[in-house]
């Protein structure tokens, strides 16, 4: 249902059925011809002379990341006081100590999650780069103190884990389940390799992504399939904020 350029858009909270006003939000075909034209002119002289193209490119993703926080907040109330520069991160490259001296990054990118992007707390990732874009959540490479205590939460709660993991929301959306990109070959100090939780425990990023394609980014559903997925990945974030505090 269409009305005045928003959706009405059905989900189910704790509490029973609801309804939120979801604003049709996408990214359009020049967001995404700015970043292959700067990965083929990763300069200086280039970027300035397209500061504008990039500033349109900029405030369409932040409209994005803006109509997104509100859909996450509906049903993730931690989200609630986000604010935009809360969650994006800096075009510019951190060069001082890389080999690699291209002043700019390629993509976009932005983190909902409690306390914000500069906290590692279990949130909502999107990533923005033609041809690799994604929908991801969970928690990346936490430190030693906070990884302990995951694993140690999993052990525990083995049951509870797998059902965060294997509802059919979750499956629907992420159906390669967890990513295996940063996994122990042995199982951790202290835990051993009959321990029915071990290939959980060998992990050391607790990570779900999906692709979006082009086409997907342009689409006027787009906002909807993204807190769609998002959603599906609520339990996993409970869960793994639960075991961090």
């Amino acid at each position: 249902m269409v009305q005045t350029g928003r959706i009405l858009f059905f989900t189910r909270g704790q509490n029973g059925p609801f309804f939120y006003r979801l604003t049709v939000s996408m990214l359009k075909k020049n967001n995404i011809k700015f970043f292959t034209a700067l990965k083929e002119n990763n300069n200086k002289a280039w970027f300035e002379l397209n500061r504008t193209w990039y500033e349109d490119t900029r405030l369409q993703f932040e409209k994005l990341v803006d109509d997104l926080i509100k859909g996450i907040s509906s049903f993730d109330k931690d989200i609630s006081d986000l604010l935009v520069k809360n969650c994006t991160f800096r075009q510019y490259r951190d060069v001082r100590f890389s080999k690699d001296k291209r002043p700019y990054k390629i993509n976009m990118g932005a983190y909902f999650n409690k306390g914000g992007k500069k906290i590692n707390t279990a949130g909502y990732y999107f990533h923005f780069e033609p041809g690799k874009s994604m929908i991801a959540g969970g928690l990346w490479m936490p430190e030693s103190p906070q990884l302990a205590k995951v694993r140690q939460e999993i052990d525990y709660n083995l049951q509870e884990w797998q059902s965060k993991i294997t509802n059919p929301g979750f499956k629907k959306q992420f159906r390669e389940g967890l990513s295996k990109d940063d996994k122990l070959i042995r199982a951790p100090k202290g835990y051993d390799e009959s321990d029915p939780a071990i290939e959980y425990l060998k992990l050391k990023s607790f990570i779900a992504k999906e692709i979006l394609t082009d086409e997907e980014l342009l689409s006027a559903g787009l906002l909807k399939r993204m807190l769609t997925s998002y959603r599906s990945l609520k339990p996993l974030v409970d869960f793994l904020n639960r075991a961090s505090d």
